[in-house]
Parts: C-alpha cells; sequence; structure tokens
C-alpha cells in the first residue's frame, strides 16, 4: 500500500503523519482487512482467554517487590509505588511537586481529618496481557509498569520500571500443568535485563493462590557512581523464596541482587492484592490515610531494619490502557504531557473504556509523550511518557549485564532495522512497510526468545506476524484494553464496627456460644477473644462453660489494612433452676 505523508516538522523523535484523505482510505482498507480476518474460519488449535481468565493470569504471576526506602529527614513515604492520580486531581504534571510533600501526607494521617485526606496513595502496577498462539500452544507476555511519582531525591518527574514476563504452554487455569516461566526482563534505567527459567538469578514465591518473581527496587535516591542501585532500578533477587522465609524476625532484613555481590536492604515488600495466600504470608495490608501513618518506613537507605520491621503493603493491578489515552492529540494531552515528543500510531480499532465509551479512534492518531512539570523552570526534565516507550512494543535490545553508562544498545526495531530470528522487520511482519521510521502500527510487538544476541540490529525473538491478535487466530492485545476496574477514589468510607451477640444471663453451669460481627473497614477480619482480661480464642464464635461468677467477655477485631475494633458483654449465670453449687446442669 502506497501512503501518502505531511510535511509538518519533525519534532524530537515526533514520526511523520499520514494524508487526511491517505488516512480515511487506510482506515476503510483496514476496517475491510478486519472483516475478511473475522469470516476466517478459525483453526481448531485456536483459542482464547476469558476476560477473568486475563485477570487471573495478571494477578498468579505479578511480582514481589522487594524495596530499599531513603526516607528520614522529612521524607517519610516517598518510596512508597502509587498511581498516577494519587492526588485525585486529574492532572500528572504537579506529581513531582505534591509527591514531595507526602511527608506532610504521613504526619497528617496520624492526626485524623485534614487536607490530604482525600489523596489515595493506592500503590499500583499498570498491566498489560498479550496472549498469541505459537502452532497448537498458547503464550502470554505479561506487562507490569511500576509507577513512582518522583524521582533521583524527587528533582525528576515520572519513574517508570517495568517487569516483563514470558510464559508458554497456557492453559487457562494460572499455573496450570506444563505452563513454563521462559524469562523475565526488567528495566535497569535504559536497559532490559533478563533472565530465563534456568538461570539462578530467577526467583519465585510459589504460593497456592500465585507464582510470584522476586523483584528488588532501589529507593529514589541518586548517586554520583552510576554502578551503585539507585533511583528506583530493578534488580532480579538471588535468594529464593524458601531462604527469604527461613530468616527470623529478628534478622536483618537484606537479599543479594543480580549483578552485585553483596546483599542490599530491604524496607518495604509491596505484594500483589490479587494473591490471598501470598497477603498472607506476608502479613501484607492495604494503605490508606487512616494507617499511612504507621506504614512508612522513616528510615534511611544505610540503615538495616529486622524483617519484622519491614513494611509490607499490598498494591492494586490497573491498566495500561488507561494512561495511554492521556497522550492523545485529541484528549487534553496539555495538562500531563508537552508536544515537543511525540508518536504517531496506526490504530485498526479504537480504544474503549471500561464503560464502553470512546478514548481513541481509530486511524491514524498522535500521541504526545513529553513529560509536563510544573515545577520545573524549562516545564520538562526531558522524560517520556510510556506510549513512547520501546519495551511497550517488545523493541528493545535484552541483555545480562549492565553498562556504562547505560542504554548503549538499540534494536532499532522503530526505524525497520532490527529484524527477528526469522529475518523479519516488524515492517515485514505486518505488511505495513511504510511504517518504517515513520509510525507504529497498533499491533506491532517482539516477543523476545530468551536468548541474547549481541548485535545492535538483530534479536532473538519474532515480530508477531499478521492478525495475529484477533480471536480468530487465539490472539489478544491487550494494550489497549482495559481489564481492571478504575476503582476512582477507592478506599474505605466508613470506619470498622464490631457487635457482640448471645446471652448475658446464660443458665449456670451450662455451655454458651457468643458471636462477633464485624462492619465496614476492609475485609478480611480476624478475631481475638478475652474472658476477663485473658486471651482465649480466635475467629468469630466463643464457646465456653459458664460456671457460678459472672465475667467480661470482650472481643477485638482487626481488619485488613491493621485497624482494630474492640466490643464488650458482660454476662452473669442465672441461678433459676437451683442447681447445686459444684453440680453441672443438664443442658435445656
Amino acid at each position: 500500500m502506497n501512503l501518502c505523508f505531511d510535511s509538518r516538522p519533525r519534532q524530537g523523535r515526533t514520526t511523520k503523519a499520514l494524508a487526511a484523505g491517505s488516512r480515511f482510505l487506510a482506515v476503510a482498507l483496514f476496517a475491510m482487512m478486519g472483516l475478511a480476518a473475522a469470516e476466517k474460519p478459525a483453526s481448531a488449535q485456536a483459542w482464547s482467554l476469558t476476560k477473568a481468565q486475563r485477570q487471573a493470569y495478571l494477578s498468579y504471576y505479578a511480582p514481589v517487590i522487594l524495596k530499599r526506602g531513603d526516607e528520614n529527614n522529612n521524607k517519610e513515604g516517598r518510596d512508597w509505588i502509587t498511581n498516577y492520580d494519587f492526588d485525585q486531581d486529574g492532572d500528572f504534571s504537579n506529581n513531582r511537586i505534591n509527591w514531595r510533600s507526602i511527608n506532610q501526607y504521613v504526619a497528617a494521617s496520624a492526626y485524623g481529618s485534614s487536607y490530604y485526606d482525600r489523596w489515595r496513595i493506592r500503590p499500583t502496577l499498570y498491566t498489560a496481557l498479550i496472549e498469541y498462539m505459537e502452532g497448537g500452544s498458547k503464550s502470554l507476555v505479561l506487562l507490569y509498569h511500576v509507577y513512582n511519582a518522583a524521582d533521583k531525591d524527587g528533582s525528576e518527574i515520572h519513574d517508570w520500571e517495568r517487569v516483563e514476563i514470558v510464559v508458554r504452554g497456557i492453559t487457562g487455569t494460572p499455573g496450570g500443568s506444563g505452563e513454563l516461566v521462559n524469562h523475565v526482563t526488567v528495566t535497569l534505567h535504559k536497559e532490559h535485563h533478563m533472565r530465563r527459567y534456568y538461570d539462578a538469578d530467577l526467583n519465585f514465591m510459589q504460593t497456592t493462590t500465585g507464582r510470584h518473581v522476586l523483584i528488588w527496587q532501589a529507593d529514589e535516591s541518586n548517586f554520583d557512581d552510576w554502578s551503585q542501585p539507585h533511583a528506583h532500578e530493578l534488580r532480579f533477587v538471588r535468594n529464593s523464596y524458601s531462604w527469604i522465609a527461613s530468616q527470623s524476625s529478628s534478622s536483618e532484613a537484606k537479599v543479594n541482587i543480580s549483578n552485585k555481590d553483596d546483599k542490599r536492604r530491604v524496607h518495604y515488600v509491596f505484594v500483589p492484592e490479587g494473591s490471598p495466600a501470598a497477603v498472607s504470608a506476608w502479613n501484607a495490608r492495604p494503605l490508606t490515610y487512616a494507617t499511612a501513618s504507621t506504614q512508612a518506613s522513616r528510615v534511611d537507605n544505610g540503615n538495616t531494619v529486622p524483617w519484622y520491621q519491614v513494611k509490607r503493603i499490598t498494591y492494586e493491578l490497573q491498566d495500561l490502557a488507561d494512561i495511554v489515552p492521556t497522550h492523545w492529540q485529541y484528549n487534553p494531552w496539555y495538562i500531563h504531557w508537552l508536544s515537543s515528543d511525540a508518536t504517531d500510531i496506526l490504530l485498526e480499532s479504537p480504544i474503549m473504556g471500561e464503560a464502553g465509551q470512546l478514548e481513541v479512534s481509530a486511524g491514524l492518531q498522535r500521541f504526545y509523550a513529553q513529560s509536563r512539570d510544573v515545577g520545573a523552570s524549562g516545564l520538562t526534565d526531558g522524560r517520556e511518557g510510556i506510549i513512547s516507550k520501546n519495551w511497550f512494543f517488545g523493541a528493545y535490545s535484552a541483555e545480562l549485564n549492565p553498562e556504562f553508562p547505560s542504554g548503549s544498545d538499540d534494536f532499532k526495531g522503530f526505524e525497520g532495522l532490527g529484524t527477528d530470528s526469522y529475518g523479519l522487520t516488524r515492517g515485514a511482519a505486518s505488511g505495513y512497510y511504510s511504517s518504517h521510521g515513520s509510525y507504529w502500527w497498533q499491533h506491532d510487538y517482539f516477543v523476545h526468545s530468551g536468548a541474547i544476541v549481541d548485535d545492535d540490529t538483530r534479536e532473538a525473538g519474532k515480530w508477531l506476524t499478521g492478525a495475529w491478535y484477533t480471536a480468530a487466530n487465539g490472539g489478544f492485545d491487550g494494550r489497549w484494553v482495559q481489564l481492571f476496574d478504575d476503582r476512582p477514589g477507592y478506599e474505605p468510607s466508613a470506619p470498622l464496627a464490631l457487635s457482640i451477640s448471645g446471652n448475658s444471663y446464660p443458665q449456670a453451669y451450662t455451655y454458651e456460644t457468643w458471636y462477633a460481627a464485624a462492619a465496614n473497614g476492609t475485609g478480611p477480619y480476624s478475631y481475638s477473644w478475652y474472658r476477663d482480661g485473658y486471651f482465649v480464642g480466635t475467629g468469630a464464635t466463643y464457646s465456653d462453660y459458664v460456671y457460678d461468677t459472672p465475667f467480661q467477655l470482650q472481643v477485638t477485631v482487626t481488619d485488613a489494612i491493621g485497624a482494630t475494633a474492640t466490643s464488650g458483654l458482660w454476662v452473669s449465670p442465672n441461678f433459676g433452676n437451683n442447681c447445686g453449687t459444684y453440680e453441672i446442669c443438664p443442658v435445656q
């Protein structure tokens, strides 16, 4: 297909756009191609996951992140993972300057209502699932974007780190027989470090509800020595989960990390809330305004703490597709981004919201991606949004070891120079040769095989070809689809409450049962019972004998975020049947 281009000047890495007339022609042709693909009989081997299954896979394989903090000297909470709209103002451009006030949020939370109680930190990993067939077998690429609102001692806005997990032999049930995590890739500044299933550095926390790769993350601090972990970079944890679990609560909270010989400190553990067994094993709690004061590490990155002092916090999953529309040229992109960097993407289908509303139209669309920072003199520090990241298209150079300075390798997939193991460029794989150096096609994606190739323009793996993303071919491109409910402003609104019921005047020398019921707060709940101040049991009910003396019965409930409530009942025996002092009356 011959495509015409307009004559607008390039801005930074801005790509050339199609002329309006050709754009409509292209859309029409793509629509016809889509219909043809839909009408083509699916092979007997092609099948698709449901939405619930896709959510389940993303939760099952979500990483556990062990993180170092640097939070003394009025920096409490600075190293929490968060979400893009933590301050609830719908504006990403002030994220850095507002995040520098997180210590005030923490301090205010200890005293009740304040200006900051509208904030919703909600630690979040932004995800996408790519599903494709390889012959009769299904594979997945799972993307997890770890977001921090500020970086490098708070001097730069938006830190983007990501974890990519490739799983082969998908059965439809996460963790099913034959499934293999083939390799995992993490970002380390501008590099992409890979570990394969046979590499000793790749370790998982295996539970009944998940298989979670263990990742270590540096704190926000910047160092003059770039060889030292800094600025939220990700590393693989070299220790097994069983070794970590075997450490006593008083042992030093440290782990070995990839490409370093010595252990590194841990002040936080972030655990996916969608894996109940992992949450329980770590005793992790959601981060809310009500509990923020107790969930900040408050220690310097040079301080070592015992494991029992490590803060354990749950995180939620949201969608990369939530953020992509904020870059679009026909949305109010100027609130969050600048036009000095742009990416053109040919969308074969529109991006829709959870409620079915149109968020980005089909066709060749421009996305503005330069980070806007209202606290910077030039309104930017030069960072680019996720839509400009090569990893968003799989088009990165995989490495095993860091290089200094980082980012010296470039696959050149966008330019059309980067070839796969079969000699294909992305244009050859998609059929859109004219996209080379000009625009991305919506479904361009390079899947690495796990092998490392020392070549700037060749990687081991393959560009996904043709209509791989269609249901007829057993595919799904989740980078443009919103799977998880947004839950805007989510946080428990009503305080935890507790009631206790049962007979206050039971017959003396009988066996009685009392009941506790929690409400509000954040489930699940745990209960502790006390009789005259002595601990006597757990669970939502308590049963015991009533003798001839009154007693105080109390129960305390603790919810999932650590809030507590207590209720009591005064129990006075009834002697109405005239039983003897030491005679146990029969149960009526």
